[in-house]
């Protein structure tokens, strides 16, 4: 039997158990309620069953649980049924003061503990950010007070620090280029400022590596909007003022795949992130070009 399907029949008598004690039911009741033989739910939970269950016998159970199909079988991390499942596959999580966003993403990250945390930012990290570079950043900003904005940024680097993090950011190797250039949105940041913010870049990429991987891509072949898939729990859309999150396992590899692209597309690698920063740095002017 292939590993695959090993670790599905696993996935599926994990589930199956799971589901029982939440429904506080037993074999011989859920047998009885779902048309089958006693005997045939016992292999199922038996731990040297190898065999996948019959569809009618999963759906039966299934039905008789509550639950969904395709959560028995490991296809999704979703466990509720037909509309529900539709309804909750996309949710809506604000941002702002009137939801502080730093309570979505902790607890996002504390739920992706020991898995990989894929990262596109909207320009720079924030978590690389130094606090005056935040506090420029969102003095004006409607959504997020600069105050937020820091306990956001420290919030993402202090889980960097964990012993078990794993966290890979992909943005556009122009990204940093146009604000070591004082350009669009960072013209009024002063020279010192953006050096400085470079070089605590480059201090943390070295620092943290491997736990945190900066890679860098070229934005005239590539284009990602931000996001950040956290692990095989959900991932999420940043639109400014709220999170798109997407809960299903379908949506979940897609934009995995999607960030695994731009890794292959970096036209900076990771260990060379730090030496690339470090020369940026030492480019910038006050004449709003690089030297």
């Amino acid at each position: 039997m292939s590993r695959d399907r090993r670790e599905t029949v696993r996935i599926f008598r994990d589930r199956l158990q799971e589901a029982m004690k939440a429904a506080g039911t037993n074999r011989s009741r859920l047998a009885a309620e779902a048309g089958i033989d006693r005997s045939t739910l016992s292999q199922l939970l038996s731990a040297e069953t190898d065999r996948l269950p019959r569809a009618d016998t999963v759906a039966a159970v299934a039905s008789v649980l509550q639950v969904s199909l395709d959560w028995l079988m490991g296809l999704t991390q979703q466990q509720k049924l037909g509309a529900e499942i539709l309804r909750e596959s996309v949710q809506v999580a604000l941002s702002g003061p009137s939801a502080p966003s730093d309570e979505n993403l902790r607890r996002w990250h504390a739920e992706a503990a020991g898995y990989k945390i894929r990262y596109v930012p909207a320009s720079l990290p924030d978590l690389m950010k130094t606090e005056a570079v935040l506090r420029f950043e969102y003095a004006g900003y409607a959504a997020k007070r600069p105050s937020e904005a820091i306990a956001d940024a420290s919030s993402k680097l202090a889980y960097t620090r964990t012993p078990d993090a794993d966290f890979e950011i992909c943005c556009s190797r122009q990204a940093f280029e146009t604000f070591a250039e004082g350009a669009g949105v960072w013209r009024e940041l002063s020279a010192a400022d953006r050096r400085e913010q470079l070089l605590h870049a480059a201090t943390l990429t070295d620092e943290l590596y491997p736990r945190l991987r900066l890679f860098l891509y070229d934005g005239r072949t590539h284009f990602a909007v931000p996001y950040t898939v956290f692990g095989p729990k959900r991932a999420a859309l940043f639109l400014g003022e709220m999170y798109f999150v997407f809960n299903t396992t379908g949506h979940i590899r897609q934009l995995t795949e999607h960030f695994d692209r731009l890794i292959r597309a970096a036209v900076v690698q990771a260990h060379e992130a730090p030496v690339f920063l470090r020369g940026l740095a030492d480019r910038v002017t006050g004449r709003g070009r690089l030297a």
